[in-house]
């Protein structure tokens, strides 16, 4: 199943509380459940002003519809194609 990266523009993002992150998961699990086993959120990253999350999903589309239904920006999809890292480089 493809897994895709969402960059999500959310002002301030770097200084929400813990309260405020835990609401925003509650609110993402519960649109995630509703939606079925199809989606699946695997994680998020938390900069400055961004929010960036690794979802496996079919498509797209599917992505923006967990979106949508959240209330959470999704300003760029994104499908990742490959991952790399120090292993890599070696032989």
């Amino acid at each position: 199943m493809p897994k895709f990266i969402i960059e999500r523009e959310i002002p301030g993002a770097g200084s929400l509380t813990a309260t405020d992150l835990q609401a925003i998961s509650q609110k993402s699990c519960a649109v995630l459940n509703a939606m079925g086993p199809q989606i699946q959120w695997v994680e998020s990253y938390v900069t400055e002003d961004k929010v960036y999350c690794v979802y496996i999903a079919p498509d797209e589309a599917t992505v923006k519809v967990h979106a949508e239904q959240g209330g959470f920006p999704a300003n760029r999809i994104a499908q990742i194609k490959t991952r790399i890292d120090p292993t890599t480089a070696e032989a």
